[in-house]
């Protein structure tokens, strides 16, 4: 009788454990606790001040926790575990950490005084070390895929919001990230916008990409997400698969919260 393996369950890229954060008086985290594996795609909901934001900013450590660990891989950004206890990282080396993680906010972060190609390269080049004829070759590339290769040579003043925040996206995968971050990326946008940036992020989602989006755009989260989490005052109050979550959520605070999407 022959045996039958089975393959391993996917390691996470992403594994938080109990996460708390506080702001003074404000405990905006709550001891979260979240898994993400290789190739998902994880939209978070929830109203605002649920603490989503908060959460995405600790998983790059540009906010720090209170309590708890989140890893990226095999790290914990920001600290180093020496014998059994944690020390926290100098600069540079949770620069060098961050390598693997892009990020994608509310307001472009563009610099103004670059154009479009300059924006895009200033980290794989400046950060990275790559050689620039090889880091404008990707850029050039990055630009066809969001729509946007004849405006290489523009500044962001040149561009519709839609377009900055599509050069952000272009300039988040210019570092080859294994995990994208998205803080709310259309919240600042006209509305007539918004489809091309969802767009873009609906073609990232299809190619594999790993991808954390904190969004209000349900229609994104029903078409591209394979798993939606609700958060409400600073707990994962629900999660599980769109079709679940969207269109038959079990929480009084889910629904009340999608009642106003309908």
């Amino acid at each position: 009788m022959s045996e039958t393996h089975l393959a391993a369950p996917a390691k996470p890229l992403v594994c938080a454990r109990n996460v708390y954060k506080r702001f003074g008086d404000n405990e905006v985290l709550k001891g979260i606790n979240m898994d993400v594996n290789p190739g998902e795609v994880v939209v978070i909901l929830g109203p605002s001040g649920s603490g989503k934001s908060t959460f995405l900013r600790c998983i790059n450590h540009l906010e720090t926790m209170d309590q708890g660990y989140i890893l990226v891989g095999e790290e914990q950004i920001g600290y180093a575990l020496r014998g059994e206890r944690l020390h926290r990282l100098g600069a540079r080396a949770i620069a060098r950490q961050r390598s693997q993680i892009g990020m994608v906010f509310q307001q472009f972060n563009l610099y103004p005084h670059m154009t479009v190609l300059e924006n895009i390269i200033e980290a794989p080049v400046g950060v990275h070390g790559r050689k620039r004829a090889e880091a404008e070759q990707l850029a050039y590339s990055l630009l066809e895929r969001v729509g946007l290769r004849e405006k290489a040579d523009a500044y962001p003043r040149q561009l519709s919001g839609g377009q900055q925040q599509r050069v952000a996206i272009a300039r988040a995968l210019a570092i080859q990230p294994q995990l994208i971050l998205f803080d709310e990326p259309t919240s600042a946008l006209d509305p007539e916008l918004v489809g091309e940036v969802l767009a873009t992020m609906r073609d990232l989602a299809d190619q594999g990409l790993t991808m954390i989006v904190v969004t209000h755009e349900i229609g994104f989260a029903k078409e591209a997400a394979d798993r939606v989490v609700f958060m409400d005052g600073g707990v994962v109050v629900e999660e599980g698969k769109p079709a679940d979550v969207l269109g038959k959520p079990q929480h009084p605070r889910t629904r009340a919260f999608l009642s106003r999407f309908i």
